[in-house]
This record gives C-alpha cells, sequence and structure tokens, in this order.
C-alpha cells in the first residue's frame, strides 16, 4: 500500500517563506506524475504544481514566479519550495501522486493527509 506524508506546513508572515515535503513509501511499481494541492476553507480544492517522472513542471496562475515543485527520485520525496507567501496561500496542501503499486497495476491517485498552511501577521 503506497501512503504519503506531508510536513513542513505551519504559520508563517506574509513575504516569508516555507519548504513541504512529502514522502512515499510502500510499494510503488511507477510514478507518473507528483503532485501538491491545495484547499482553502468553503473552497474547492486546486492543483497548485505538478511534476513529471521526467521532470517537467506545471504551476496554477496564482503560485507561479514564487512557489517551485521538484522531486528526489532516489528519497521517493516531492518539495514544494514556497516563497513570497501571501495571505492567500493559507490553506491545507495535499500531496498526491499518480502512479501503480506494481507493473501489472492501473495507475491511480493516491493522497497524503495534508498539511496546514497559515500566512498571516
Amino acid at each position: 500500500q503506497v501512503q504519503l506524508v506531508e510536513s513542513g506546513g505551519g504559520l508563517v508572515q506574509p513575504g516569508g517563506s516555507l519548504r513541504l515535503s512529502c514522502v512515499a513509501s510502500g510499494s510503488i511499481s511507477r510514478i507518473l506524475t507528483m503532485n501538491w494541492y491545495r484547499q482553502a476553507p468553503g473552497k474547492e480544492r486546486q492543483l497548485v504544481a505538478s511534476i513529471t517522472n521526467d521532470g517537467g513542471t506545471d504551476y496554477g496562475d496564482s503560485v507561479k514566479g514564487r512557489f517551485t515543485i521538484s522531486r528526489d527520485n532516489a528519497k521517493r520525496t516531492l518539495y514544494l519550495q514556497m516563497n513570497s507567501l501571501k495571505p492567500e496561500d493559507t490553506a491545507v496542501y495535499y500531496c498526491q501522486l499518480f502512479g501503480a503499486a506494481t507493473i501489472v497495476s492501473r495507475a491511480r491517485d493516491y493522497w497524503g493527509q495534508g498539511t496546514q498552511v497559515t500566512v498571516s501577521s
């Protein structure tokens, strides 16, 4: 069973930085994409950033130029460096992996439990 555990969230002042991490454990045969989502109270979950197996990245418009997604395949870890944080970045941030547990399994989504990021003075 694939498990994802996020860490690195917390309270930060506007303009500050945080680095989120997500460690994947368990049986994983193929990782296709890894993504960061966020969900603010009363709002739908939105895609923040994604990274493919060959390192291609994409970002939501609201975070372009401020956030950077990266991954360390050897450590099975996904990162999100968040700079110039704004109050509107406040949300629970979720790590998502799209991949397959075995070579014969169909790829599916796996989710972490989320980590709270609060941007406030």
